[in-house]
């Protein structure tokens, strides 16, 4: 009767099911299946071909790369998948128009894979973010790319690694690089940025793959928020966007304001959508003109980085 049920639900599209309407037992599961199969019929939809390097040794340290479509010395936009930190996937985690509009914009785009909790912590998550900006940088002739004209985008847990990576420098510092070798940031409705913060906040739904990530070491926690790592050196700029959902709300504006405070530009804007459903739409659907994150990502990225 149960699986009957869910395939009533998955059948009608309601996957934005809120916490409340399952128990935490079978929502997590019930949820990260569904999210898997929207991932997967996405990146179907997805036309334009990509060529898949090696950043380091591990298999999930790998990225796709899509070559910009107006020349050599483009510049680059690199985007961080989300999935709790221990999930998705740089092919299916882009949604269906984001590839395509970036190339249109003039950009190359690149997606990369990452190590996955509990097999790696968030430290060697962050790491591999930088590491994988690194090998774009080191092998910017043979990409047609720019290096001086970066731009690091993540949606949900890659929100917080590319907020973390650019407000802890020790990340860029260990791949040889440093914060200005990025020229921004846009962070799409994260949360963690505040981690105990967060974990006091969650209710019992998300609690667990919190935990999971973050541990419940106090010194740890902190080391791994940015909104706590906000004092300078930061990377350039930031664009921190998010939906209608009242912790992701709470956790971008307490970002932005610990970055303006510390003298670095960072944008906060709220994009509409609601809850669970604006946040997988959030990500799902930039590139579209009709998401109102389209526009705002598109001149906020011709001002940090232009076009060819």
């Amino acid at each position: 009767m149960l699986r009957s049920t869910l395939a009533v639900l998955l059948a009608a599209g309601l996957w934005l099911l809120q916490p409340f309407l399952l128990s935490p037992a079978l929502a997590g599961p019930f949820l990260e299946r569904l999210q898997a199969r929207m991932a997967a019929r996405e990146a179907e939809r997805q036309g334009a071909p990509a060529t898949e390097y090696a950043y380091g040794a591990d298999p999930l340290q790998k990225l796709d790369f899509w070559q910009a479509r107006g020349g050599a010395a483009a510049p680059l936009v690199v985007f961080v998948h989300g999935g709790g930190w221990k999930r998705g996937d740089k092919r299916n985690a882009t949604g269906a128009a984001k590839v395509e509009h970036m190339l249109a914009q003039g950009y190359a785009f690149a997606s990369i894979d990452y190590r996955l909790v509990p097999a790696a912590t968030v430290e060697r998550q962050a790491a591999d973010v930088a590491a994988a900006l690194a090998w774009l940088r080191s092998n910017a002739g043979r990409l047609g790319i720019n290096p001086a004209r970066i731009v690091l985008m993540g949606h949900s847990a890659g929100a917080h690694l590319v907020s973390l990576v650019g407000t802890d420098p020790r990340y860029f510092t260990a791949a040889g690089l440093s914060l200005r070798d990025v020229s921004g940031i846009i962070a799409l409705d994260g949360a963690c940025y505040d981690v105990a913060r967060q974990l006091a906040d969650s209710g019992r739904f998300m609690l667990d793959t919190y935990i999971q990530a973050f541990g419940t070491d106090p010194v740890r926690q902190r080391a791994l928020s940015p909104t706590l790592q906000a004092a300078r050196p930061n990377a350039p700029a930031f664009l921190i966007l998010h939906v209608d959902r009242a912790d992701g709300k709470a956790q971008s504006e307490a970002l932005g304001a610990a970055l303006v405070q510390a003298g670095t530009p960072a944008e906060v804007q709220g994009v509409g959508g609601t809850g669970l459903r604006g946040h997988m739409e959030i990500n799902r659907e930039l590139g579209d003109p009709s998401h109102p994150a389209t526009a705002l990502v598109d001149a906020w990225l011709r001002r940090r980085i232009g076009t060819p």
